[in-house]
């Protein structure tokens, strides 16, 4: 089985060592900055969009790896578009429940945890060691970053940003295009477009979504 990864960067390489770990038996990647970037970590560069969405034929799975929320969406949906088979990738050390929904092109990565009749959006990303508690939803191209912990019933927007080590208190709603700063603890509502920091959180920044 052979899986394109969209985006050789950092994460890119994690979600590629996720794939192998997942049977996934060959990884490539395709990256708008090939053919100067013709290698990423142990794996290959071999084009770039324009390329990947030319040779869908010989993919078995795509995901796109990009940090950037909205570029991820932006390329997933030029993907589905185009008719690529889009997959989530889940490493073989996360736990994922079975009553959990987890959507398209979403990936949880080594011993996270998506608990029972959670909700994992499309093209979502569920970083190292994270905590998606039972009944939380995570809004489309969300990404909670490592160990962040989200408590029980949880409402994520779409585009969030969740930050290494955030918390956030159970039945609380994160707005969509909310950024929550690293270690914040989220006791509050956070409001769509707002950045909160510190504990107890308290908004930063407010900005357009």
């Amino acid at each position: 089985m052979r899986l394109a990864i969209l985006g050789a960067s950092g994460h890119g390489k994690v979600v590629a060592d996720a794939a192998e770990l997942a049977g996934w038996d060959e990884v490539i990647f395709y990256d708008d900055a090939w053919p100067r970037l013709a290698k990423n970590g142990p794996w290959m560069v071999v084009g770039n969009t324009e390329a990947l969405l030319q040779g869908l034929e010989g993919i078995d799975g795509v995901v796109v790896a990009i940090g950037n929320n909205r570029v991820r969406q932006l390329k997933q949906h030029e993907l589905i578009v185009a008719g690529a088979k889009v997959v989530s990738i889940v490493h073989p050390t996360a736990v994922v429940s079975r009553h959990a929904e987890l959507c398209v092109g979403s990936v949880v990565f080594g011993n996270a945890t998506v608990n029972a009749c959670a909700k994992v959006g499309n093209g979502c990303i569920v970083n190292t060691g994270a905590v998606v508690e039972h009944d939380c939803v995570l809004g489309d191209f969300a990404h909670i970053s490592p160990n962040a912990v989200l408590a029980g019933g949880v409402r994520v927007g779409p585009l969030v940003w969740l930050g290494a080590s955030a918390s956030v208190k159970q039945l609380i709603e994160v707005g969509e295009h909310a950024v929550v700063g690293m270690g914040a603890v989220v006791i509050r509502d956070v409001q769509p477009g707002a950045t909160v920091v510190g504990n107890p959180a308290k908004v930063f920044e407010s900005r357009k979504s």
